[in-house]
């Protein structure tokens, strides 16, 4: 069946501001089914409140609304537009609950809208828990003991027949909101209240725990003729108790025996094929029992789901954007595979290689917050990696986590006993894995590691691996340590850095230079899809070892057939991603580099990108000329280079993560391309950068720096409290505090120095109940100008990320404006800034100071960006590469009124948790509010609180 003419017009519903368990998956699915609908011709109109996304920028949709995800709001848009169509599957639960939402009002009836993709009925039957209960047990497909409670009395008594442990799921939740695991009865009342809470309808399904079992995960499209295709099988390394989102997963599955495979693909298309009228991507999760293989249904997600993102990624399959096709009619033998653009859209993937998602937590940023894993998800971003065998990948996914990993392992950190490490890793939190390795090279038994952890011991033998090779590492030194080791541990993912810590020998560039003379080097291999059967067309790569094809070690020759990577004959820019979400780094850094891969290309260079998250646009495998899947660290970064020899890399729109890789590419010859990494490291060193003001005459809070407790009294003594205190080179306020005496002092120290050793701790003098504000400006040696000046409704205290902040300024005079301004241009000239700087101010008593400066891509770019209509980080991007300056561009800024930038937390993920803010940024995402003027209630009401939540 061809595609449905009678749709000329569709409305895509967004997921919102990003929270923890509906995170950038859902811009990345959103952006590829607009892109798709408009190659069809299809005219596009786009609600979603986030501006930090690259889904919500003009050149994504026709028509694009930034507005609060209410009934309210779709009744705008359909007034304003003539829609013939919805499409409700690819902005996570947000889009769907509101879609049913407005379907009971009516209003899609009333204005002639229909739902695509999905219809209400199937919403309902996969969604509210009791009817996907009956519908399971009416099609004979096994699910645990469960009732549903819809009263805190009928919960308590369920749960009473049905015994403990037990699992609780409220229905039209995402990330298992408000969800839990109830071990006993005294856990039980606290649980329920909470899962009753979280419920939109107040329902909550009480099951039976079946904890211990395998939990796998299979994605499949549908189309309207039936047809079902598995995209991927995913296998979680956790078994079932930990939520999806917080489990280490593996695709393709490794310990599913051919008959469960069977059994789970069989029982999976029937669910599809018996869902009602739906047609598009979905996700169905199931529980095995690794004793019997008996087979349990958990839940079916009839949408695009978180792990969508991920599959795409790891199969180079495009789920979003050919469910987006099937939509609106098309058949999956009608449509094309993207990337072979050979075989159908109906071939199922084939992977020659091993794919571990690790996800990245931020507990650190909520204090006394329970960090075991469980139901509810919460975990705040994650990485992928791709290598030929799962120790590889596994090694590659913890270096690119950003948590200070050099693989697999704790280097130089002292390890606890046996024991103790039995007792640590029989609860999941965070860092398991490193610990279950620990155990094994602490002599502990795969067997005993099984029975602690219920983990398949398939996947310990291969942590086991590790460590008989890491063993054998230890007994060398840098000379001693024979090739074949070398070759050997490469091949099982260990990087140079590690190996070094494991000798306590030499320095990674050392060992470099040793395998690179013994021809041990990266080949880079194609994400196909269909296991190189057919060629591909789209070059997105990888990075693994592989023995050479021939004997002859000096020479390239050897690898020549190995390396699908082809290096072309155009000068080349690499963009440098930043890794994994977090708090303080997220989305609109993907934003940021989209943008930038468009303006290097439209200035006709080869743009190429690095990263390694699976949530991102960025990392879409046809946005770059080359796309190389891997961990944002030294090691990967440097072979890349050397076998792509670009003319430059780009460090300013990839976040901290990019800029910290800045020195080692100053150090190796490396053009950075913008700003120089000399003028990039003043602004970072707060010594440096403070001589600078003071040359400037530009008024700067009283500080110092400190490398002990001791120092760092003498400092504050001077300075004079409240004061500071923060490690330098960090992002998002990372542990810094405000403290009023020196005890405070002393402990935050201690704290400092026990988490960072050897970093530069600075304190500086704080400027208590002042305003605070922030001007993002693009420099290109000559010409200045600023993109926005944005004023903080809280005082200073309160990082900028979790300040409501208004554009522009309301309430600073002429005069304080301009002197901002002018000591904005003046440091972009002293610092020599081409293209990006965020500067932000305190203002006290008419005073203005300067507290820092960025010399990068903001997190506020993207905001001011969408806030006034204009490409800014395409002209940013254009005046780093020297082929623009900023009078080949005018800048209309559109904007009536004022936009508000309002920061979203996630504190409901975990509670009993302080919600009190401070210097450290805790908010997950933001969205943007338009106003007409002050007088607007929404303001007014801000206004009023904005001294509230000040903590320190």
């Amino acid at each position: 069946m061809p595609k449905n003419n009678s749709i000329q017009s569709v409305l895509i519903i967004g997921s919102g501001p990003i929270v923890i368990g509906q995170a950038c998956e859902f811009d990345y699915s959103g952006t590829q089914a607009a892109r798709s609908l408009r190659e069809e011709g299809i005219k596009v109109i786009l609600i979603n409140s986030n501006p930090a996304t690259i889904m919500t920028d003009p050149m994504m949709a026709d028509r694009v609304y930034l507005l609060p995800l209410t009934p309210e709001s779709i009744e705008q848009i359909l007034e304003e537009n003539d829609i013939d169509a919805v499409l409700p599957t690819m902005g996570g639960q947000t889009a769907l609950n509101l879609c049913k939402e407005v379907d009971e009002m009516g209003i899609w009836e009333k204005h002639n809208v229909q739902l695509i993709g999905v219809d209400i009925k199937a919403i309902d039957k996969a969604e509210d828990r009791e009817k996907f209960r009956q519908w399971m047990i009416q099609m004979g497909i096994p699910v645990c003991k469960a009732h549903i409670a819809n009263s805190f009395l009928e919960g308590k008594e369920f749960a009473q027949e049905i015994g403990y442990p037990l699992v609780l799921r409220p229905s039209f939740t995402l990330g298992g909101s408000g969800g839990g695991l109830v071990f006993k009865k005294e856990e039980l009342d606290e649980a329920l209240n909470n899962a009753l809470t979280a419920s939109p309808i107040h329902e909550v399904l009480v099951e039976k725990a079946i904890i211990g079992w395998k939990e796998f995960e299979l994605e499949l499209l549908r189309d309207n003729a039936d047809n079902v295709a598995i995209i991927c099988t995913v296998e979680n390394f956790d078994p079932m108790g930990v939520h999806t989102g917080d489990s280490i997963t593996v695709a393709p599955a490794m310990t599913l025996s051919d008959t469960a495979f069977q059994l789970m693909r069989n029982t999976a298309i029937s669910m599809m094929r018996n869902l009602g009228n739906f047609a598009g991507g979905c996700n169905v999760q199931f529980a095995l029992n690794p004793h019997t293989e008996e087979l349990i249904v958990v839940e079916i997600n009839p949408r695009v789901s978180r792990s969508s993102a991920l599959a795409s990624k790891a199969t180079g399959y495009p789920i979003a954007k050919i469910a987006a096709k099937l939509a609106i009619g098309y058949n999956l033998d009608e449509l094309q595979n993207q990337i072979t653009q050979s075989t159908s859209a109906y071939f199922e993937p084939a992977l020659d290689y091993v794919i571990v998602k690790i996800p990245r937590w931020n507990f650190d940023k909520f204090k006394g917050a329970n960090d075991t894993l469980g139901f509810q998800m919460k975990s705040v971003g994650e990485v992928m990696a791709i290598g030929r065998n799962f120790a590889e990948a596994v090694q590659k996914a913890c270096v690119s986590l950003e948590n200070e990993a050099v693989g697999l392992g704790y280097y130089g950190k002292s390890m606890m006993h046996s024991e103790e490490l039995i007792e640590y890793i029989k609860t999941p939190k965070w860092d398991r894995i490193f610990r279950i390795k620990d155990a094994l090279m602490a002599g502990v038994s795969v067997k005993r590691i099984c029975e602690s952890t219920l983990i398949d011991r398939w996947f310990i033998y291969q942590i086991q691996k590790i460590c008989e090779v890491e063993k054998a590492i230890a007994l060398h030194t840098i000379n001693s340590i024979p090739e074949d080791l070398i070759r050997t541990a490469k091949n099982i993912g260990f990087t140079d850095e590690q190996m070094v810590r494991i000798m306590k020998d030499g320095t990674d560039e050392m060992l470099y230079e040793k395998r690179k003379a013994l021809g041990i080097t990266r080949v880079y291999k194609m994400v196909d899809t269909c296991s190189a059967e057919f060629e591909a067309k789209t070059p997105y790569f990888y990075s693994t070892f592989e023995t050479p094809i021939t004997n002859i070690h000096n020479s390239n020759e050897g690898f020549a057939a190995s390396n699908e990577s082809i290096v072309s004959n155009k000068q080349k820019v690499i963009v440098l991603g930043s890794g994994p979400n977090r708090i303080g780094q997220g989305i609109e850094f993907d934003y940021c580099c989209v943008h930038g891969l468009l303006a290097i290309k439209e200035a006709g260079f080869e743009a190429i990108m690095v990263n390694c998250n699976p949530e991102t646009v960025s990392t879409d495998f046809d946005i770059a000329d080359k796309l190389y899947f891997e961990p944002v660290f030294w090691e990967h970064i440097w072979e890349i280079i050397e076998h792509e020899k670009p003319l430059g890399v780009i460090v300013q729109l990839g976040g901290q993560t990019a800029l910290k890789l800045a020195k080692r590419l100053h150090e190796k010859g490396i053009n950075i391309i913008g700003t120089s990494f000399d003028n990039m490291d003043i602004a970072e060193d707060r010594g440096r950068f403070s001589d600078m003001l003071k040359a400037l005459q530009i008024p700067y809070p009283k500080y110092g720096t400190a490398y002990t407790t001791d120092d760092a009294i003498e400092v504050a003594k001077e300075v004079g409290y409240p004061v500071l205190v923060r490690p330098s080179y960090v992002l998002g306020g990372q542990r810094m505090r405000i403290v009023i005496n020196d005890d405070e002092l002393e402990s935050g120290v201690l704290s400092l120095l026990k988490h960072l050793p050897g970093n530069k701790i600075l304190i500086d003098h704080f400027l208590d109940r002042c305003q605070e504000a922030e001007i993002d400006a693009i420099f290109d040696g000559t010409n200045f100008h600023v993109m926005g000046l944005m004023e903080h409704i809280e005082p200073a205290g309160i990082h900028s990320g979790d300040s409501n902040a208004v554009l522009p300024q309301f309430n600073l005079s002429p005069l304080i404006v301009h002197t901002m301004e002018e000591y904005a241009e003046k440091i972009a000239r002293a610092l020599n800034i081409k293209g990006l700087i965020n500067i932000q101010f305190a203002i006290k008593d008419g005073n203005i100071y300067v507290i820092e400066a960025n010399p990068r891509a903001s997190r506020t770019t993207p905001f001011i960006a969408k806030a006034y209509g204009i490409p800014y980080l395409n002209v940013a991007t254009k005046v780093m590469l020297g082929v623009a300056t900023l009078k080949d561009f005018s800048f209309e800024k559109n904007l009536q009124g004022f936009a508000i930038k309002e920061p979203v937390f996630s504190f409901n993920k975990f509670p009993g948790v302080n919600k009190e803010l401070g210097p450290e940024m805790k908010s997950t995402g933001e969205a943007i509010r338009f106003i007409k003027d002050l007088k607007d209630p929404y303001f007014r009401q801000l206004y009023r609180e904005r001294s509230m939540h000040l903590s320190k």
